[in-house]
């Protein structure tokens, strides 16, 4: 017992590559923070009454400005320099992850003499948010890593550069990013933030309890109708206790089940075109699309086909579900960024009779409209307040890491779907998408996304405290059994007052 109880640990370190995001503020003319006014706890599961249809009228103004009134970025002020600039890098990746960022970051210190970039691991995205937010302008660092559900918040934070600054002052192409990704982190016109590290949730499953329910192993499902009655085959056929392990953490089922999936039913998730038309003055996950979703998970869980093993926010519990000596489940869903570290710790031999090649991955199942999943992940951004030669110095590392020989590495090293399309005819991401596809599921479904306002996914200034009100909710239909309707009502009236202060708080 002892022994397995230190596998599991161990398995907990290094395949949690997801980490959730915490708390995020800026100073407001009111004395407040923009995420203090109103902001829930972790815990509250608490909503006001009501139906969530008494909305504000007006639309909130944003700082987020439009490309011809961006601030200046001094693309130039590094051209004269005569000893080395130091810029940090407050960075959130762990594992595997880590390890690859160390080594790109290596690489590019030593290609050239005029920048040394110094790496800060802040261990995840919550404590990378909350010491930002309690950084002075003159301890902030050069460069942060935000995951991608702060977007509006960082562009209202009056504490950045914006990407598209340095974009225009060079005349920096931007034709190879990926078009996904390039679509969520454009506000107003212009590019906020740039994305580096891009993920997407997909279908993780064990090929050798599909074959011994009588599935295909090579045929994992797709729909929500497959994927009940996958789960029933697998139940049914004694191959797993669970066809599926679910969790509700705001940063993996308490958002996506809603998010993702809304996205793939093709309704949004929010007003103002999820946002993007103009800022979102109410959320829309209550309405049919989001009950049928939520009925469809609760029932999954009543009629024991799926389990749900609680809100993730220190390990991935759903992939140890599937290396349960005693209840596994067959299937969950993650982020592609763990697939690296998955793989490395079943090649270690963590799971007995679980190999690395019993390892399947699958498009994320959903309602069957589209194929495609919205942008998850985290983008760079410039922080405002240092010298001239040290913003273009941290301009000229991003520029390094978006080179589409790095993004190659990045992608072959992380399981991260690679910023530059570009990347994927390089080695050695090419050769790792044609000797292991399962790399490659997750690049595609991002790429088979439409291009419209539902699948370049909602923007909400306090998205984060959003999915915390998400997050609840869904524990409470899938573990305490809530009615659906009334839960989710309640959660939307609760996110359209946080909307409404969020408004309130940039002086809308």
């Amino acid at each position: 017992m002892k022994a397995r109880r230190r596998r599991y640990r161990r398995y907990s370190a290094v395949a949690a590559t997801l980490v959730v995001a915490g708390s995020f503020a800026t100073a407001c003319g009111n004395g407040k923070s923009i995420l203090e006014i109103g902001q829930p706890k972790p815990t509250d599961s608490a909503a006001p009454s009501g139906t969530g249809s008494a909305q504000p009228t007006t639309v909130p103004s944003t700082t987020a400005v439009p490309a011809a009134q961006l601030p200046p970025c001094p693309v130039h002020a590094l051209d004269d320099v005569t000893k080395p600039v130091s810029i940090t890098f407050w960075h959130a990746m762990n594992s595997d992850l880590e390890k690859t960022l160390k080594a790109l970051t290596a690489q590019y210190n030593a290609s050239q003499s005029k920048v040394r970039v110094t790496l800060i691991n802040q261990t995840g995205y919550e404590q990378n948010i909350s010491k930002y937010k309690a950084a002075s302008v003159s301890s902030r660092p050069n460069l942060v890593q935000m995951p991608e559900y702060v977007l509006q918040l960082m562009a209202d934070s009056g504490t950045v550069i914006p990407v598209q600054s340095c974009v225009n002052a060079e005349g920096y192409s931007l034709d190879d990013l990926l078009p996904r990704a390039r679509a969520y982190y454009t506000l107003r016109g212009a590019l906020q933030g740039m994305p580096f590290n891009i993920s997407n949730p997909v279908l993780f499953y064990n090929r050798a309890r599909f074959a011994k329910a009588g599935l295909d192993p090579n045929k994992p499902p797709q729909s929500l109708e497959e994927l009940r009655a996958d789960s029933e085959k697998i139940v049914s056929s004694g191959a797993a206790k669970y066809g599926i392990a679910l969790d509700h953490s705001l940063d993996a089922g308490g958002g996506w089940f809603l998010e993702q999936w809304s996205a793939k039913a093709d309704a949004l998730y929010a007003n103002n075109e999820n946002g993007r038309a103009a800022p979102a003055t109410r959320v829309l996950f209550d309405g049919p699309t989001g009950v049928t979703l939520m009925t469809f998970l609760q029932d999954m869980v009543k009629d024991g086909l799926a389990t749900d093993v609680g809100n993730l926010q220190s390990t991935p519990d759903n992939l140890l579900k599937l290396a349960d000596p005693k209840q596994p489940a067959a299937m969950t869903i993650n982020s592609t960024a763990a697939l690296s570290s998955v793989l490395s710790l079943l090649k270690s031999g963590f799971a007995p009779g679980f190999s690395p090649a019993d390892l399947g991955i699958g498009p994320m199942p959903g309602p069957q409209v589209n194929p495609g999943t919205l942008v998850g992940g985290a983008a760079l951004w410039l922080t405002k307040g240092h010298s001239d030669v040290e913003t273009a110095a941290t301009w000229d590392y991003v520029k390094f890491l978006l080179q589409p020989q790095v993004q190659s590495t990045w992608a072959a090293g992380t399981g991260y779907v690679p910023a530059d399309t570009s990347a994927v005819a390089l080695n050695p991401i090419k050769a790792v998408y044609t000797a292991d596809p399962r790399f490659k599921v997750a690049y595609e479904q991002l790429n088979a996304a439409a291009d419209t306002p539902v699948e370049a996914g909602p923007v909400l200034g306090p998205q984060r405290e959003v999915r915390i009100v998400t997050s609840n909710a869904v524990e409470a239909i899938l573990v305490g059994r809530a009615d659906v309707q009334r839960t989710l009502t309640a959660a939307a009236a609760r996110s359209n007052l946080l909307i409404a202060q969020w408004k309130s708080s940039v002086g809308g």
